[in-house]
């Protein structure tokens, strides 16, 4: 059988030009050494801040298209984050794209700041809690500012960030990722944008777009056991939700609630990864 090439537009300098890739990862073998050698230098390049969270994993695979990609995930001492880094390896696994990097870990401890809030201690806000209950102060701040030095650092100009629309906090207003990038790109000496696609989106909406991609491996939950959503926290209920407006199959393991109300069905990607879905 005949091997199936995909054609990606990918941007160099001011044109474009087409590089030749295939499902599986890597380019096909129409092109040549030089390409291969050249190509990560000369595409455009972007640090995304990568969660292992629906929005921002869906981000990775978007940016993918025309650029290539350096996930990175910050460890501030939260205690869902081991789960979180799980996902995130998981859900660049099943891409297998070659625009997209392994993640960077980078690390930035909250407690000291945190004191007794909630995101240091044993609970977590419950599915019956507003959105303002799982507010983290500064997390955007901390996070893109340390993308933003390793950018400098590295010779990449853009963090991109999976901030949707309908999000209340101060520090994820189109506002705040202006007047923070140019504070950031003076103190820097380094120009620095912060690139936030679908903050004019709603999270059922981000579903409906890129249901082709394999969302059940995302992880969206304060709560996590062995890779299993809890079912009942804020998070999980507004995963839930989001699934059910969008139309779309909810494949994602819950330990409780909705979760296996319907007939269970197996994501694809379950069997390789060990999980089911």
């Amino acid at each position: 059988m005949a091997r199936l090439t995909l054609h990606t537009p990918i941007k160099f300098g001011c044109g474009v030009q087409h590089a030749s890739f295939s499902p599986g990862g890597g380019f096909s073998e129409a092109a040549d050494n030089s390409t291969r050698r050249s190509w990560r230098n000369s595409v455009d390049r972007i640090a995304v801040l990568a969660s292992g969270g629906l929005d921002s994993s869906v981000l990775l695979a978007d940016e993918a298209k025309s650029a290539v990609v350096y996930p990175i995930y910050v460890r501030c001492g939260l205690g869902w984050e081991d789960e979180e880094f799980r996902a995130l390896n998981a859900f660049v696994n099943a891409l297998s794209s070659p625009n997209v990097m392994r993640p960077t870990t980078l690390a930035v401890p909250v407690a000291p700041m945190y004191g007794d809030h909630w995101s240091v201690g044993a609970s977590v806000p419950g599915a019956d809690e507003p959105d303002t209950s799982v507010f983290l102060p500064g997390r955007n701040i901390l996070l893109i500012g340390l993308a933003a030095v390793w950018c400098s650092t590295h010779n990449v100009d853009c963090v991109g960030i999976g901030s949707l629309g309908g999000n209340p906090f101060p520090d994820a207003s189109i506002d705040f990722f202006q007047s923070f990038a140019s504070a950031l790109s003076t103190g820097l000496g380094h120009d620095v944008k912060v690139k936030a696609s679908f903050r004019d989106l709603r999270k059922s909406a981000v579903i409906k777009r890129f249901e082709h991609l394999p969302l059940e491996l995302t992880l969206s939950c304060m709560a996590p056991t062995h890779g299993r959503h809890c079912g009942q926290c804020n998070k999980c209920s507004e995963r839930l939700v989001a699934f059910e407006r969008s139309g779309v199959a909810d494949l994602t393991d819950y330990v409780t609630g909705r979760a296996n109300s319907e007939s269970h069905r197996v994501s694809p990607y379950a069997i390789s990864n060990n999980r089911t879905g």
